[in-house]
């Protein structure tokens, strides 16, 4: 079955540590994704999103600015950021764990989230049916090349390696027509 990721309940948030002990979050306002859930044997589902990258907010415009320019995501250059889960590890389909590549900046990377299945139910002005999940995961931004940083005079970085990834997404299933043309587009383009 095939579900789009509701933006208007879902959340793509990020954190990282300044100056090795205060907590910055963050957050991606502009993404878009696809989730095929195979009921029958979960394993063979799949998750796809793209991440507008010059979406991103920390509450600071300064910083906001900074990170969308060369000395990290490079937006004019590269606009997006995707991921494409490549398997799903457990037999709980309420817990499981989800692998996938990451792409930035041109580089790929398999990353690993912690799901959680958050909830199931009939939406009350659509009818339609509706799955919530969150996820969660670490990743080194050094492997994307997210290089920048300034030493500390104590020792240290301004700005954490690791990088906390929380995710909430409501999902919404994909009309039946919407998705068979969905099929018909891939399959032709492939």
């Amino acid at each position: 079955m095939s579900w789009i990721v509701d933006k208007s309940h879902s959340s793509i948030g990020f954190s990282a540590k300044h100056m090795m002990f205060t907590t910055v979050r963050g957050s991606f306002t502009n993404f878009d994704g696809t989730v095929n859930i195979d009921e029958q044997n979960p394993q063979n589902s799949s998750v796809e999103v793209t991440v507008q990258l010059d979406s991103i907010t920390t509450n600071d415009d300064k910083r906001d600015g900074h990170l969308r320019s060369p000395d990290f995501f490079h937006v004019e250059q590269h606009p997006t950021m995707t991921f494409k889960s490549t398997s799903i590890e457990g037999s709980d389909s309420n817990h499981f764990k989800l692998h996938g590549d990451l792409t930035i900046k041109g580089e790929t990377h398999p990353i690993v989230l912690n799901v959680t299945k958050e909830g199931a139910g009939k939406h009350p002005f659509t009818g339609g049916q509706v799955l919530a999940y969150s996820a969660e995961g670490t990743i080194n931004r050094k492997d994307w090349g997210l290089n920048w940083n300034v030493a500390l005079e104590a020792g240290g970085w301004l700005v954490s390696d690791q990088i906390k990834l929380t995710i909430e997404a409501e999902l919404v299933e994909q009309p039946a027509a919407v998705a068979a043309e969905a099929e018909t587009t891939a399959s032709v383009t492939a």
